[in-house]
């Protein structure tokens, strides 16, 4: 049903979508998992041209894709180092029948950006710096991985074309190129709607 409500542009009640997951999912949705209210408005934002490539970087289990993936037009793709909650992601867009959206097993430093248009940050490596927020114990962390995966995101970031968007969600300023330039924020400020423009 939150999905088909998601379709109308109906209000989805964050309790009400992370019903879909498992109970042990769903205790960890206020810390790590997008509230649907920013994921609509983040992925509009993302994908206002029909047909638009965007990657989410650490999708955990998926929810800001899946809803992307319903609301607007674009292609969703998430990337997240967790097996099973890339497994789950797949499960339930696949149970869904969402078309639009897919999840890659994989560490970020092996995606290339060039193959999307645009590009969603939740702020997926605070944990490596902040381990009492850790989703489990299935991937190692530390302050290392943080900045490795901190700077290639910038690298990549940073050699896209003019042009392309960016939507950040509880992030930090200098995780972001200075050729990125801020186009609007809401949600108090936490997220940000990001354009290159040189």
């Amino acid at each position: 049903m939150v999905f088909e409500y998601l379709k109308l542009n109906i209000t989805v009640k964050d309790e009400d979508f992370n019903s879909i997951y498992p109970e042990a999912i769903r205790i960890l949705a206020k810390t790590h998992w997008t509230p649907v209210i920013v994921a609509k408005e983040a992925a509009k934002f993302l994908s206002e041209k029909s047909g638009t490539k965007v990657l989410d970087i650490g999708s955990g289990v998926g929810k800001f894709c899946m809803v992307g993936a319903t609301f607007t037009k674009g292609h969703f793709t998430g990337i997240e180092q967790r097996e099973s909650l890339c497994n789950l992601s797949n499960h339930l867009s696949q149970c869904y029948r969402l078309s639009n959206v897919k999840f890659i097993h994989s560490n970020i430093t092996q995606i290339k950006f060039r193959e999307y248009d645009a590009f969603y940050f939740y702020n997926p490596f605070h944990e490596n710096i902040e381990q009492s927020a850790k989703i489990d114990g299935s991937v190692e962390l530390g302050i290392t991985f943080y900045y490795l995966y901190t700077q290639y995101v910038y690298e990549q970031l940073g050699q896209m074309p003019i042009g392309t968007r960016l939507a950040t969600y509880w992030s930090n300023f200098k995780d972001i190129p200075p050729c990125y330039k801020i186009q609007s924020t809401s949600f108090e400020g936490l997220l940000k709607m990001w354009e290159k423009t040189s």
